[in-house]
Formats: structure tokens, sequence, C-alpha cells
């Protein structure tokens, strides 16, 4: 095996490899793995799971599959010139020629760069035609080593010719963009979409600079360059890093692809921003609303709706895990009952005088008295345990009160930035004090967020701007929002609520095995996504250690949401040839990421086979949901998976259905897979044939 990049025996020329790009992909894939530089299979679903995040076809015919892959062992460039044509969702048409780019997943930066320089080289049309007129794989290989590899490359090795660039335009009517390209792998397309959009501002007069933010690491931007830019262009499919830098600057945003596509569009829509005082500008440092014009983002409404959601239950599940399981260590240390003394005993003890039983006992007889000799008679009897358990009480059901205002307060930051936090939290905050719960919460943080954003979209006097984000958008928007939470929308979010706690309470036997199997389903769709978190926000939300009902939905949820990990570890304990090697190690992982409660666990497995593990993890999702609702299983702890045992009531049927769901959904899985490992040995034959 050569320590090259690239040898012809990873090169196939004018060959039928199916009529799919998924074919094409799992045929050269094949090739690679063949040559011992990978494992085919493992690099065939990774390299179809990057695909599946946005086509690879390029402009010109050509396409470059490609992912960072735990199963390459040398980073590799796989190469066919395909005929007939497949289509690889290029914007010209289907693609001839396919460039497989291999990165190992640990492979040093100086592999990354040589698989950068190919992709930059891809931007020369002469040069894409030179290798669909090379005669056979040693001329391919030699042109692709004149430019990955320039010195090991023969004297002779064409090259592609730099562009030429047209006469620029007089320094004082040139107009000045940086932009900044990155996409999920930082391989191909971050770099393309670099070189396109520097190559079309040449063409068009523009004096365009531009940042990769790529795998080998940020090629940065001049200060200067930034400071006289007119306008700024983000192409990207991943956040932005030092976002900052292009505070107040006129902005054009899209996904990474479309300066492949359409980098002069994107340039003539700098070059109308930068002239237009309207034009939608990059957030202050300061966290304060963009200062100008309507807002153009290229996201929909609908979209950022749902992401300002995601974000307040992402920032919501840290007081939930870190309040809930202090709860529930207050019940392993003192006693279930601690819930009904753990204020008086914080109020009326320290850690020099401890409480005795015999104390708590008198306070049942005070005429006021806070709790009843019924409330406490199974708590620990123990001083230190009663004051210790008390403690964690105290702290678990405060930061558990923050759940509503920390779900609205950053979902009012997800849509306004730093002015909409503070009337989110207040949006919550009155939710809870008129009993209208999570869902109050959620309308509450879009309200808030929506309002601040309206806010700052005002024209204000320069006098009055730096005052906006501070203290004119909070205080605004904590009034009209907080306003409408009282008197308009609180109570009857608060009756709605009311309601469903009633109908849950009172759902017949039954019903309350559908509501198991639909959260099932909900918590095994995405692994931990919008669907999932949806799921476990209806059950934190509506926890309380004296609701049996709520209780019930929070066991069912944690089970389910334990089934996927422990499913595919399962599976990998069945049949790990079905598994490349990185992926039996994460199945090892698994057992303990399921056995946690961490769904997130059974991503790599779902993202390289979306079709075959999402389906079969919301079958015994399903089947955990309804065993855990029919045989009366209940949580006292909103997080913690089997560890939290002892606020488990019923634990035997929470096990019971967790097995019972691992097991459906690791039996299935395991045979889809064997079924489809079986359809791709007898493609790779057929294929394998055609090329002979």
């Amino acid at each position: 095996m050569s320590d090259s990049l690239i040898d012809p025996q990873i090169v196939v020329l004018d060959v039928d490899l199916g009529s799919t790009k998924q074919d094409v992909i799992r045929s050269l894939a094949g090739v690679v793995g063949e040559s011992g530089r990978a494992d085919g299979e493992g690099l065939a679903r990774d390299a179809m799971a990057r695909e599946e995040l946005a086509p690879t076809g390029m402009p010109g015919g050509f396409a470059i599959p490609h992912c960072r892959s735990e199963a390459v062992n040398q980073p590799s460039l796989g190469f066919a010139r395909l005929n007939p044509k497949v289509d690889f969702g290029g914007p010209d048409g289907p693609a001839d020629l396919v460039f497989m780019i291999c990165g190992a997943e640990g492979a040093g930066e100086d592999h990354m760069k040589l698989l950068t320089k190919l992709a930059r080289a891809l931007v020369k049309a002469d040069y894409v035609e030179q290798l669909r007129q090379a005669p056979d794989a040693d001329a391919v290989v030699s042109l692709i080593r004149g430019v990955i590899e320039p010195s090991e490359a023969p004297a002779s090795a064409p090259a592609p010719a730099p562009a030429s660039a047209p006469e620029p335009a007089d320094a004082g009517d040139l107009v000045h963009v940086v932009a900044v390209t990155a996409c999920p792998t930082g391989i191909a397309h971050t770099y393309m979409a670099a070189d396109y959009l520097t190559d079309a501002g040449k063409e068009m007069g523009v004096d365009v600079k531009v940042e990769p933010q790529g795998s080998t690491g940020v090629e940065p931007l001049d200060d200067a360059d930034i400071a006289k830019a007119d306008a700024v262009i983000f192409a990207t499919d991943v956040g932005v890093r030092n976002k900052a830098r292009f505070a107040g600057k006129p902005v054009i945003e899209s996904g990474v692809k479309r300066a492949v596509n359409e980098p002069k569009k994107m340039i003539e829509e700098a070059v109308a921003a930068a002239k237009n005082p309207h034009a939608h500008r990059v957030a202050a440092d300061d966290g304060g609303a963009e200062e100008g014009g309507d807002d153009k983002s290229q996201l929909s409404w609908g979209k950022r709706i749902q992401q300002a959601l995601m974000t307040g239950v992402s920032y919501m599940i840290p007081f939930v895990a870190a309040g809930g399981l202090l709860i529930a260590l207050s019940f392993l240390v003192a006693g279930f009952q601690v819930s009904f003394i753990s204020e008086y005993v914080m109020g009326n003890f320290s850690i020099t005088h401890l409480p005795s039983f015999a104390d708590l006992q008198a306070a049942t007889r005070l005429a006021d008295a806070p709790f009843t000799l019924a409330q406490i008679s199974s708590l620990n009897h123990a001083g230190f345990l009663i004051f210790l358990g008390s403690a964690l009480n105290v702290i678990g059901n405060l930061a558990f009160s923050f759940l509503v205002p920390a779900l609205a307060g950053y979902i009012g930051f997800a849509l306004a930035d730093r002015p909409g936090i503070a009337p989110g939290f207040v949006a919550g905050a009155i939710a809870v004090f008129m009993s209208a719960g999570f869902l109050g919460g959620l309308i509450g943080g879009l309200i808030a967020g929506l309002i601040a954003m309206w806010i700052a979209s005002w024209t204000v006097p320069k006098w009055l701007r730096g005052l906006m984000p501070v203290v004119i958008i909070p205080l605004l928007t904590s009034l009209i929002t907080g306003l409408l939470m009282l008197f308009v929308l609180g109570r009857p979010i608060a009756l709605l609520m009311k309601a469903m706690t009633n109908g849950l309470a009172n759902m017949p036997a039954s019903l309350t095995v559908v509501l198991g199997i639909i959260l099932g389903l909900m918590m095994c769709a995405d692994l931990g996504g919008p669907i999932n978190k949806t799921a476990y926000l209806f059950a934190t939300a509506g926890l309380s250690v004296t609701d049996e009902a709520s209780m019930k939905v929070m066991a069912a949820v944690m089970a389910a949401g334990m089934v996927p990990p422990l499913a595919m570890a399962l599976s990998t304990v069945l049949r790990p040839k079905l598994y490349t090697k990185a992926e039996q190690e994460n199945g090892t992982a698994a057992w303990l990421l399921g056995a946690s409660f961490i769904s997130e666990g059974a991503i790599p497995f779902g993202a390289a086979d979306p079709g075959r593990v999402l389906p079969s993890m919301m079958v015994g999702g399903a089947v955990t949901g309804a065993i855990s609702m029919g045989l009366g299983a209940a949580s006292k702890a909103p997080h913690g998976g089997i560890f939290v045992f002892f606020a488990i009531d019923r634990f035997w049927a929470f096990a019971l259905a967790i097995i019972a769901g691992a097991v459906v959904s690791g039996l299935l899985v395991t045979f889809l897979k064997s079924r489809g490992a079986a359809k791709k040995e007898s493609t790779k034959e057929v294929t394998a044939s055609a090329a002979a």
C-alpha cells in the first residue's frame, strides 16, 4: 500500500457504479477498502451520513463525497470517472467525476491540507477537463499529485492554470467584502466556497477577502480588511467563530453550498447591502440587537421559532438535572417524606443544633403545625441525616423552581440575544405564579423574544443606542410581556394546564398505555432531538412527588429514553461484524450512556444508518412506554436512569420495561442491518462483475 493519498489502485475509469449516488459511494468506498486503506463498509456509512447533511454535487459536473471517519486507516482520495453520469445534486446536472475524500479521524493537519489543495484546484474548469480527458489511471494520479503533492510529482505533471483577474476598479469605487466559509467537516466545501467567492469577486471587480474556517484551522482575516469592509458574507453550515469582529457590518447569510453554486449572486447581494442603510447587520458584541433595518435572516420564521424553543429546552435541562437529582438524593438520605419537613428544618435548626425525630413529633402538636405525624412516620430518625436530607431537598427544589423561568428566558435569548433574557425570565416567573406551567413558559418566552426584537428594530437617536440593549429593551419588553401574561394569557393557560393535569390523573388504564406508547415513540424518534426534548419537557415540567400520574409519565419517558443506547450496545454484541471497529467501541460506551439515561449515546448509529436504526428504536421505545405505564412504574427523579433506583416506585416494572424495549429494538435493528448487509454483498458482486 502506497503512502501517497492516491495511487492507481483506488482509481476506476469509465465504469458503471450504479444509478444512484448511494450506489456510487458504496462502490467507491469498497474500492478504497479493498486497497487496505479503510474499512469499506464503515467508510461508506460515514460518507453517506455526511451526504445526508447536504448534497456534494458541484458546479462543473463533478461530486466530492467526503468525510472524516474512524474507518479510514490512511487518508486517501478515491476517484471514479462514471459512465453513465449519476445525480449528486449538483446545480448543473449529473456528475461524471467523483472524488471520495477520505480523512482519518485522527489525521494530522498536513494530510488535511493536501486534501484541501485538491478541493481548491477543482474550482478551475480547465483542471477538471484535464481529468476528464486523462487516458488512464496513471495519468489521473499524476494530475492529482501535481496539485496535492507537487514536490513528489513529475516535472511534466500539469497543474491548473491560475485564473486571470480583470483590471481593478478605481480604488475610490471599489467595494470591499469580507466572507467566512465553513462546513461541518471542514474539508471540501469550506475551501471551495472561499475560492469561488474570491474568483467571482475578481471577475466582478469587487475586492473579496475570505476566511475559511476549516479542519486545518482558520486562515484569519486581517483586522484592517474587516475594518474597511463594506459588507460581510457568512456562507456557513456551522456557527461562525469570533463573529463579534464583524459587529455592525451589513451581512448576507446562507449555507456554504450557496457560495459554491451562486458566488456572483451572493456578492451582488453583499454589494447591494453595503449601499442599503436598512440592511440586516451583524449583532453587536454587547448582545444588543442588530442596528438598523429589517431582519432578513435566511431562516424561515418557523425554523427560527423551533430553534428558539430547542435553545430554551437545552438551557433548562441543567436546572432539571441538578435540581431533580438533588431532590432524589434527599430522598435517599432522609426518606421520601423529607419534602414535608425540609423548610421547617432549615428554618429552625442548624449544623450545631441538629433536629431529632422527637423534635419533629413535637412540631406536629403545635397550633400551626406545618406537617402531620402521618406525613413523617417513615422518615429517617438520625438527626444529621434529617438535616442533610432537608438541605439537599431545599437546594434541589430551589434549582428545580428555575425550570420554567429558564425555559422562557432562554427562548427570549435565542430570539433577541441578551436583551431578551430578562423579559423571558419575567414571563416564566409569571407563568409559575399563575400556575400556567411549562406551556405558559413557552408562550411567554416567545412573546418576550418577539417583542424584544420589535423594540430593537426601532430607529432611535444615536445618544440612546447605548441604553437600548441594557435598559430600554428589557424594561419595555418586561412591562408589555408581564401585562399580557397577567391580564390576558396567564389565566386561560393555567386553566388549560389544570385540565390537562386532571385528565392525566383520571385517565383510564387503557389510555395510560396509549400515552406510554406515544411518549415512547417520541423519546426514540430523533435520539435527543426536538421530538425527544418535547416529550421530556412534558414529563419534567409537570413532575410532582405528590402526583402519582406525573411520576408515572416521568418513569415512562426516562425508561424509553434509555432504550436506544442500550439497544445499539446489545446489537454490537449480537452481530459485531455488522459494525466497524469504531462503532463497536461506541457500543461498549453505550451501555453506560443508556443506563444513565443519555439517549444521545445512540446518535452515531442513527446518523450512519437512520433508515434502519430510528424505526427500530421507536418500536422498542413504544414497548417500553406501554409496559412502564401499564405496570405503574413511577419516578420521583427526572434524570439519572437506573442510578436513581431509590427514587423509583415499582423499580421491577421500570427495569422490565427497559429490558423488554432494549431487546426488541436490539433484535430488530440487528435483523434489518443483517438483511441490508446481505443486499450490499450481492450488489458488490454485481458491481465487481460489471467493472471487470
